[in-house]
């Protein structure tokens, strides 16, 4: 049977297909890299739970430095463009790994300046794309543009930790991020192709102004404070998990990392269901209940994990482990992502996005810190117990919330702090 799609699918809009391809492509190359850098730090040069805390840690650290100054920036120049250059930074820094490999000079320390790199694009590229999305599916449209964007990822999340394991087992995983760059560079060649019609400049031309004005609009909506403390609280215990996930897999289930590369086709496993789902349960039981959902499958994939035994039992829970993180992950994003820019006018979504990343980005730091240091005095499993125990709390404290349950549509952008 044919497959067709739908008189009114995003995906017939050729602009929007573009984007769903580079993203496609670009999610693929992501998967690689992040378990081609953890593989190597964990495995080749035998990084402690301090160390992967620090890795980690500094993926984070350019949002708390630079993510509002670029938010204004971001109003004030072309989105696309921004999206294209991080697509070819990020391929010269997964480059950048095997060529310092080959020359003797590859250390932690040189993964560290890897990691602040990658999160420095993403704090720009990261906080533009979002923009871009908004401007080629519309705000009408947003939680189905993300969704589908979603289901590009989930398709990488599937496919992408097998192939990586693939590419490790055969020839290494420093070597594996070269594969990594030439899908990145695809990416911006794909995005390369979009047209898009915009006006850069907005606000009264001064730093200080409109960086306040961007605090202010963020300060003066509900909605958005009450969605980033959620969010930040998720983020802390979600980067004290994430630092001794491989570790844990590696050291105490013994998985090589092909094994590992293999598992985290599980967490993609999630990710499609949740792509495929989420925006069905959105509408059944609105965005604000899906992020209470989103943060009890997360306590339960980390509390499942740091009981799982160091063995054939062990190595099953920790697929199903990755399944329920990915489900509920997505659950998040997708509609914290769609909830914060339908509120949004296009002059502010700039300086919202830098400031929404950042304040939710500031407990990562601390979170992967802890994280590290608790693998390190208590064991990996103490780590992973602390991040099930504290989602599971800010689950039980989010379905109490009425103001974030009452959120069962998309607002406005008319929406202001006294009725959100």
């Amino acid at each position: 049977m044919r497959l067709t799609l739908a008189p009114d699918d995003l995906l017939r809009d050729a602009s929007y297909r573009r984007l769903w391809m580079s993203v496609l492509t670009s999610s693929f190359g992501s998967q690689i890299m992040i378990l081609g850098l953890r593989i190597t730090a964990a495995v080749l040069l035998r990084a402690s739970p301090t160390q992967m805390g620090i890795l980690t840690a500094m993926e984070s650290l350019p949002f708390v430095l630079l993510s509002l100054p670029s938010g204004v920036w971001l109003d004030r120049v072309r989105k696309l463009p921004v999206v294209i250059a991080g697509e070819i930074a990020l391929a010269l820094a997964a480059a950048s790994v095997p060529l310092a490999w080959w020359t003797g000079i590859a250390s932690i320390d040189w993964l560290f300046a890897v990691a602040f790199l990658v999160g420095l694009v993403n704090t720009t590229a990261g906080s533009a794309s979002q923009i871009v999305l908004t401007q080629i599916a519309g705000r009408e449209r947003l939680i189905e543009a993300n969704a589908k964007n979603a289901l590009a990822n989930s398709g990488a999340d599937v496919a992408g930790p097998g192939i990586a394991g693939a590419l490790i087992r055969v020839v290494g995983a420093p070597v594996a991020l070269l594969f990594t760059a030439l899908l990145l560079l695809l990416s911006a060649l794909i995005l390369s192709r979009i047209r898009i019609d915009e006006e850069p400049a907005h606000g009264s031309g001064q730093f200080w102004p409109d960086l306040k004005s961007g605090l202010g609009f963020v300060r003066g909506r509900r909605i958005l404070l009450l969605l980033g403390g959620f969010v930040a609280a998720w983020q802390f215990f979600y980067n004290a998990a994430a630092v001794v996930t491989i570790l844990f897999a590696t050291r105490t289930l013994r998985l090589s990392g092909q094994d590992v590369g293999l598992a985290y086709v599980f967490l993609g496993l999630g990710t499609v269901l949740a792509s495929l789902t989420g925006e069905a349960i959105g509408r059944r039981i609105g965005p604000g209940s899906c992020l209470t959902v989103g943060f009890g499958l997360c306590a339960a994939s980390w509390l499942m994990l740091a009981a799982a035994p160091a063995n054939l039992l062990g190595d099953g829970l920790f697929a199903c482990s990755l399944t329920l993180f990915g489900f509920g992950a997505l659950l998040i994003f997708i509609n914290f992502i769609a909830l914060r820019q339908s509120v949004t006018p296009a002059a502010m979504l700039g300086r919202m996005t830098s400031t929404m990343r950042w304040l939710i980005l500031i407990p990562a730091i601390p979170g992967a810190l802890l994280g590290g240091w608790l693998g390190e005095h208590g064991g990996l499993r103490a780590s992973l117990g602390f991040a099930g125990v504290g989602a599971a709390l800010l689950t039980l404290v989010a379905w109490r919330n009425m103001a974030l349950r009452a959120v069962r549509a998309l607002p406005g952008t008319e929406i202001n702090g006294g009725t959100r």
